[in-house]
């Protein structure tokens, strides 16, 4: 069982680009790594205007634990006048934002440099 623990937790990293703060999550975002993360980003988005990039290009698996933890993590940098920028180019993954019509509530970028740029270059649209 530890093992499906282990294996269920993306690991973090996270840096300083510029404004932003890049946190690069890998592996499965299902409800037991939705509650650590949602602990890390709270703290980010924690503080007057957050900017948060979360790069998703190596994330596995999103359920809809993990959904809500973006949700939230978006509702709180936007309620302290920030911002969420995801960065995915995953088929599945746009794919699930779009039925569960978040594609136009997230801003949706395809590289870690239009996220950081804050270009139009969204996928899925």
């Amino acid at each position: 069982m530890s093992d499906n623990l282990t294996r269920s937790k993306p690991p973090l990293s996270e840096h300083l680009e510029t404004e932003a703060t890049v946190v690069a999550l890998r592996g499965e975002l299902d409800l037991q790594a939705a509650l650590v993360l949602t602990a890390g980003l709270d703290a980010l988005t924690a503080g007057p205007c957050p900017d948060v990039v979360l790069d998703l290009r190596d994330v596995s698996f999103v359920d809809c634990a993990g959904l809500n933890a973006l949700c939230r993590t978006r509702a709180r940098a936007l309620a302290r006048h920030g911002r969420v920028r995801l960065v995915t180019d995953d088929p599945s993954l746009l794919r699930l934002l779009r039925l569960t019509g978040l594609t136009g509530v997230f801003e949706l970028y395809p590289r870690l440099a239009d996220a950081l740029a804050g270009s139009n270059a969204a996928p899925g649209d």
